[in-house]
């Protein structure tokens, strides 16, 4: 059938890459501009004063933080860890990036499929073999949003042999405003092969410069040290992450408003007819399957644009609520130019 044209409109909502849609605080601003006066001088390698802030932060030791250039550049230390020809084993629909790093360091990847678009920690802890030396668990996962809560964790846990990592990829973990969405850092204690990762990218509203940090037992913490590039990790970027801490409260503000925009577009969606997975994340999902990409390219022509996944969904970043307003419009305009029955799998009208 043929796909409903839509007006042509140069792309000026970005909703695609679950950023912070509020500017930096004035502070934090103010941090950054004061750094650049040294930026003639390499950064601490150590990040010895964001590692301090962090442990205690969390109440932990120092030896317990590791800190990289965003949670990706972690990520990818705990792939080399795992070492060619090991078997990591993940969900899917989750992360890009876990495939493209699996792939680029010559490890197996076992994708586990999602069950109503949410962790099947069951099947995941069955995949594991003697060969598998990584389990990644996006939580909540990118890009369905749907959060697994500690129970469960627990019990997957328990099946895991000490041999195989558990990385526990909390980039999102802010946005979580479920009971059961208590932080794995409650675990490490318990279960010294895991490691929990979390950003300054998303709540903090840091993405430009690339801070990333790891908590998890000292011996995994001095390996992926030892492995990580020196001064990866920018002195702005370090300063301002110290900054953001101070600064939680007035940040975790601005989350609590993303959370409510995050409610009622969701809410609209679902009066329109869309299937959307509850979120505990700063984005919502559409499972639209052969729809995803028409849908995508609808949006675009109304100047707005998504995360699509060709022939399986999009996602939607929480924007600001003019940008939530314009896409709610567009999604309208979608949903009565088509049949009910075409909003997940069938074809366009």
């Amino acid at each position: 059938m043929r796909e409903p044209a839509g007006p042509p409109h140069a792309v000026t909502r970005v909703l695609s890459r679950n950023e912070s849609s509020h500017s930096p605080l004035p502070d934090i601003v103010a941090t950054v501009a004061a750094s650049g006066r040294d930026v003639n001088r390499y950064p601490d390698p150590a990040c010895a004063d964001l590692t301090l802030a962090l442990a205690h932060r969390h109440g932990v030791e120092p030896d317990r933080v590791a800190v990289g250039a965003g949670s990706c550049a972690l990520l990818q230390a705990l792939f080399q860890l795992a070492g060619p020809g090991a078997t990591a084993v993940y969900a899917w629909r989750s992360f890009e990036y876990y495939p493209v790093l699996a792939g680029h360091l010559g490890i197996h990847s076992e994708q586990v499929p999602l069950a109503d678009d949410a962790h099947d920690l069951t099947a995941m802890a069955d995949r594991i073999t003697s060969t598998t030396r990584l389990a990644v668990i996006c939580n909540p996962n990118n890009p369905t949003g749907t959060l697994v809560g500690l129970d469960r964790l627990r019990a997957f846990l328990d099946r895991v042999p000490p041999t195989c990592l558990v990385a526990l990829d909390e980039a999102y973990f802010e946005y979580v405003d479920e009971p059961v969405g208590t932080g794995g850092m409650a675990l490490c204690d318990t279960y010294p092969n895991l490691v929990v990762l979390r950003t300054f990218s998303k709540a903090y509203g840091l993405a430009g410069l690339r801070v990333g940090y790891l908590i998890g037992a000292p011996r995994i913490v001095a390996s992926l040290r030892e492995m990580s590039l020196p001064y990866a990790v920018s002195g702005p970027a370090q300063h301002a992450a110290v900054a953001a801490l101070g600064l939680e409260e007035v940040l975790l503000t601005r989350v609590r408003e993303t959370i409510a925009e995050r409610t009622r577009v969701r809410a609209a969606l679902l009066a329109d007819g869309f299937t959307v997975p509850a979120s505990q994340a700063n984005f919502v999902w559409l499972g639209l399957g052969e729809n995803a990409g028409p849908f995508g390219r609808w949006c675009a022509r109304a100047g707005i644009e998504l995360r699509v996944f060709d022939g399986d969904g999009v996602r939607v970043s929480i924007g600001s609520p003019s940008d939530n307003d314009a896409f709610l419009a567009a999604a309208h305009q979608w949903r009565v130019r088509n049949a009910p029955e075409s909003l997940t799998t069938g074809a366009v009208r």
